[in-house]
């Protein structure tokens, strides 16, 4: 199984405020082994001592090396020459790997992919939570290595009259521009390049990170390949759309060729990396797309959570489902999003509640339900925190489910959570070392079963769940 470290260890190490003599500075060349891969899918080496990270390197690769990056606990090296290949290695079909953000495996066998994020979740949880684990880890593998992505969220930049439209170059704001991208669905691609021809006819104002001038900052497309239909949204700053681009980009033939059900602006005009602002209008149809899972229909704003893979979205759900059922009863779905997980379960008639913050996810839960005519799913709008503090808020629930953002539950949720009396619990991550944290400080609980999804292949995310039952009475 390829091995790899947790770069976690790296930055949280008792020994990272020591100095250390630094065998190596920016310029040197050097041929370095590639040893593991860290835990950001970055190869990763050690010179006289030194620790290396080695962007595009994989085990087995044998390189020469130039230094662009030294700190006192490791260094960063570019890949000059390879002189021999990881047997691992395979050709990328991205023309801006990797360059582009987005995607950090693609020279990775796949089967050597699902290992990699397999062992980081066993590494996050022995390591970092120092958990030993009961059970055997299963992998489940996506069908789609390629063309599983329903939304792009594309930044801008410019070069010259022509818009340059992609994403951000790693550790950057600097836009990789591409026509096409592999992980996304392909009509997606096709309407991005359709925007950019009439960015480009009207010469379309195009925001200045720096300057903090310019029109349009973005563009966020969402696709269901169930129901093909389409959301086109513009983030922008105020000021107006020419009206030559406005009449073209409405043009309904245009629009009915793409699929587009609907065309929106979002405003945005602080200075921030936050994608959307709090203000969106409808500039043309309706302001969601209608997409399915399954026999479910959902209703899907364009800022609204919903799984970026929906094919392996569907695996997911449905090992959630089995969980449940193993031990029927009323269940809690907390950080709900849109209500999918909740809406999987009530399809077969299991009682839920969800609870989500954003108000938008949970107005589309709300009307999905309705949809599917679900009346045993409730949401409730408002923080996990209060919620699961509240004085009935767990009442008869058999199980509680968590699926929290990337930074994990908070010491709040997870001190709630250790009060309560319910009896299973079924924790949903997408980074391993928040996942190995929380469940070490749930010592109440004991795990029972662990399955790793590929959501998202090409990159180094991984999403784990976690089915755990309570041990201890309260």
């Amino acid at each position: 199984m390829l091995s790899f470290i947790l770069t976690e260890l790296l930055t949280e190490s008792p020994m990272s405020k020591e100095t250390h003599l630094i065998p190596v500075q920016p310029g040197d060349q050097l041929e370095l082994k590639v040893e593991t891969l860290a835990s950001s899918g970055d190869g990763l080496c050690r010179h006289e001592g030194y620790t290396l990270f080695v962007p595009t390197g994989l085990p087995g690769d044998v390189a020469r090396c130039e230094i662009v990056k030294t700190t006192p606990r490791f260094g960063v090296a570019r890949v000059l020459e390879l002189s021999d290949r990881s047997p691992d290695r395979t050709e990328p079909p991205c023309p801006v790997f990797p360059d582009c953000g987005g995607c950090k495996l693609q020279h990775l066998n796949y089967d050597k992919q699902m290992a990699f994020k397999v062992q980081a979740v066993k590494d996050a949880l022995e390591r970092i939570g120092k958990i030993e684990i009961p059970v055997s880890i299963e992998s489940v593998p996506a069908e789609r290595a390629f063309n599983y992505r329903n939304k792009g969220s594309f930044a801008l930049g410019h070069r010259g009259a022509k818009p340059q439209i992609g994403f951000f170059k790693q550790g950057t704001h600097e836009v990789v521009d591409s026509a096409t991208c592999d992980t996304l669905l392909e009509p997606i691609n096709a309407v991005k390049e359709w925007v950019r021809g009439l960015m480009r006819q009207n010469r379309l104002s195009i925001y200045h990170e720096k300057k903090h001038k310019g029109l349009v900052r973005g563009l966020v497309i969402r696709h269901s390949p169930e129901t093909g239909e389409t959301l086109l949204g513009f983030i922008t700053t105020t000021g107006e759309f020419p009206q030559k681009f406005v009449e073209q980009l409405l043009n309904r033939k245009s629009l009915i060729d793409h699929g587009i059900v609907g065309v929106l602006r979002n405003f945005n005009n602080k200075k921030t990396n936050a994608i959307f602002g709090e203000k969106t209008d409808t500039l043309w149809g309706q302001d969601f797309l209608t997409d399915r899972l399954g026999d479910l229909k959902f209703q899907l704003s364009l800022t609204s959570f919903f799984q970026i893979n929906p094919f392996q979205t569907v695996k997911l759900y449905d090992s959630i489902k089995e969980w449940v059922l193993q031990k029927p009863g009323p269940v809690v779905d907390a950080y709900c999003g849109n209500g999918g997980i909740s809406l999987w379960l009530a399809k077969a008639g299991i009682g839920v509640t969800g609870v989500d913050e954003s108000v938008a996810s949970v107005d589309d839960a709300k009307e999905s339900a309705d949809r599917n005519n679900l009346p045993n799913c409730r949401f409730v709008q408002g923080t996990i925190e209060k919620f699961l503090e509240g004085p009935n808020a767990i009442g008869s629930a058999q199980t509680l489910i968590v699926d929290p953002p990337r930074k994990g539950c908070s010491e709040q949720v997870i001190d709630a959570i250790s009060k309560m009396n319910v009896e299973r619990l079924i924790y949903v991550s997408c980074n391993p070392a928040t996942l190995a944290r929380d469940l070490a400080r749930l010592t109440d609980y004991s795990i029972k079963a662990i399955k790793v999804f590929d959501m998202f292949p090409q990159t180094a995310h991984v999403e784990t769940a976690i089915l755990l039952e309570r041990t201890l009475s309260s």
